[in-house]
């Protein structure tokens, strides 16, 4: 099935309920959507070291595919897949330190750029070893010293992250540091593309999040869209935190709370004064999600939990979205309108899910 989305966002309706409901849209995201799009992989910090090597599954219960990250010993980092090319069985179980890879299985070895190493009785194998015996390498990218990847890339990465880099590299995200006690998963039973339709707009800040309302200047709330994230503006009110901007910078004499950049089609990266909060959407059903809010901080800043009301935003945001997982099933809605001011980032969301069924 194929979705229209009018380019004119005031004459466009939002994406038909279909999508949100039907067995068959959901299966074919996994490939449409996510098969072709950068996804997170971990920090950079966990191949440190050379000869290091971190095993994991790339979207669980979507893409399930078992890769591994690895950091050869001329320091070069690699995304590798981690099944081995003889008889399929997973390499590497368990994150550590190695000088190779070897199979548990017939012992079949690989280097740590993936390359096959050496295989035992298969000395009268023809045409042996090639291409095919090498371990799979993906496309990697390290960006705020966190790593991505991507299956099967129609865009780079640096591309798809240049809007971003353009508007805040003037922060030091060299100092990021991961805050493990102020990082936390949360389920919410609604459609993983539901999340991101309510992450995508402010409109709805004064009905729901009273507290994030007091902090927020409402009448300046501004979008931005690009080809693959788009970026909501937040502008704080009078004696609420914000950003430091440099003299020479467009933002320059607006008291920015936060920036809320979203990146197709998963990830979100909420930059604030103190650092970064990255959200994580992964699909685990039709109608379930799995949240990961990752905190990292700048040095030198503090960070109050408690007055940020992070926790207490995600909470109303499940509330609302596990509200419309309902009402989605009604006999008597298909589809909306959008609001021209408001909802410009959801419309352009929708516009990339109707490209990714078109493109396929």
């Amino acid at each position: 099935m194929n979705f229209s989305i009018d380019k004119n966002i005031r004459a466009s309706h939002t994406i038909t309920t279909d999508f949100y409901t039907s067995d068959d849209m959901y299966e074919a995201s996994k490939e449409k959507i996510f098969a072709k799009a950068w996804m997170y992989a971990g920090d950079a910090s966990s191949i440190q070291s050379n000869g290091s090597v971190f095993p994991f599954t790339l979207l669980k219960h979507v893409l399930d595919e078992p890769l591994v990250l690895t950091r050869d010993m001329d320091g070069q980092v690699h995304c590798l897949s981690n099944v081995c090319t003889h008889r399929g069985k997973v390499i590497i179980e368990e994150a550590g330190s190695k000088q190779l890879l070897s199979c548990g299985y017939h012992g079949r070895c690989f280097r740590l750029d993936g390359q096959f190493k050496s295989m035992p009785e298969f000395d009268d194998v023809e045409n042996f070893p090639s291409d095919a015996d090498n371990l799979h390498q993906l496309d990697l990218a390290e960006w705020l010293s966190l790593l991505f990847v991507n299956l099967s890339p129609t865009v780079p990465f640096a591309d798809v992250i240049q809007p971003i880099q353009d508007r805040v590299g003037w922060l030091p995200f060299d100092t990021l540091q991961f805050v493990e006690e102020k990082s936390k998963d949360y389920i919410v039973n609604g459609h993983w593309a539901l999340y991101c339709d309510n992450y995508l707009e402010g409109f709805h800040v004064p009905f729901v999040h009273a507290g994030l309302n007091d902090a927020l200047a409402f009448d300046e709330y501004d979008y931005e869209t690009y080809p693959y994230c788009n970026l909501q503006l937040g502008v704080a009110k009078e004696g609420e935190p914000c950003f430091d901007v440099p003299t020479d910078h467009p933002d320059h004499g607006r008291n920015i709370y936060a920036y809320y950049y979203w990146v197709w089609p998963n990830m979100m990266f909420n930059i604030y004064p103190w650092g970064l909060s990255l959200n994580i959407i992964e699909p685990v059903a039709k109608d379930l999600t799995l949240v990961k809010f990752r905190t990292y901080q700048f040095e030198g800043t503090e960070f109050d939990w408690t007055a940020n009301q992070i926790d207490v935003t995600e909470l109303e945001d499940e509330a609302v979205v596990e509200s419309v997982q309902e009402g989605i099933k009604s006999r008597f809605y298909t589809k909306g309108r959008f609001s021209p001011k408001m909802e410009r980032c959801v419309h352009h969301f929708h516009g990339l899910i109707a490209d990714a069924f078109k493109e396929s």
